[in-house]
Parts: C-alpha cells; sequence; structure tokens
C-alpha cells in the first residue's frame, strides 16, 4: 500500500514555502539540507517546530520542503504557515487549535512600494523654506 502523503504550500513575505508531509520519526529536510543545517538561528527552529508542539504530533512526520524568496525569517514563517496547512489535511479536527494560534492565517504585511517624489515608502526629501 502507498505511504500517504499531505501537500500545502505557505507564503509570508515574497518567500513560498511548498511542504511535503508523510508519516515518520520527524525528520525535516529543506532545500535538500537538513533543516537545522539550513534554519540556522533558534529563533527560526523554533518557528518551524510550533505547529508540531501546539497541536501534540511532534517526530510523527517527516517533511521535505521547497522553499523561495525573501529572507531567512520570512522562509521561517512560509514554512510554518505549510506545516499547519499540511497537518490540517492531515486531520481536520487540528482545525480550532491551529486556528485559535493563528498559524492559517497569512500574514499580509509587506514592504511598501516606494512613492514617486519622495526617496523611500514614508520618508520626504529635505525642505527648505528659504
Amino acid at each position: 500500500m502507498a505511504q500517504q502523503r499531505f501537500y500545502a504550500t505557505g507564503k509570508r513575505k515574497s518567500a513560498i514555502a511548498r511542504v511535503y508531509m508523510k508519516a515518520g520519526s520527524g525528520n525535516i529536510v529543506v532545500n535538500k539540507r537538513s533543516y537545522d543545517e539550513y534554519f540556522t538561528r533558534p529563533s527560526l527552529k523554533m518557528i518551524i517546530k510550533q505547529p508540531f508542539e501546539i497541536t501534540g504530533k511532534k517526530d510523527q512526520f517527516d517533511l521535505y520542503v521547497n522553499v523561495s524568496g525573501g529572507g531567512v525569517a520570512g522562509q521561517a514563517g512560509a514554512v510554518k504557515q505549510g506545516i499547519s496547512k499540511a497537518l490540517l489535511e492531515y486531520d481536520a479536527e487540528l482545525r480550532s487549535v491551529l486556528k485559535k494560534a493563528g498559524f492559517l492565517t497569512r500574514d499580509a504585511r509587506v514592504k511598501e512600494r516606494k512613492k514617486y517624489g519622495q526617496p523611500g515608502a514614508r520618508k520626504r526629501f529635505q525642505f527648505s523654506k528659504r
């Protein structure tokens, strides 16, 4: 019998993560590297583990993740949302727990565009009255 796999995508800023989840022992591979090697900061590792800890499914799934775009923090957020959505595919009963924690909601905060007549999004060129 074929092993059941679950797929979901997560997005954060300009990062997009494709998460493939299957039953296993908690092995996480990100862009063909171990997740410890890819995400070096402890805070980013904690962000990625949050969906498993809040649902009590720690070390029950193997993950294969493709992530592109953005920086490492945005990529970690995208992976977190992707894992949350993949857990939802696995068991719809987890929806209330994940929704309450805010893991299913796309974080819509992105960099504001630069406006013409200004050096940046909000900053103005120096004004001289005289």
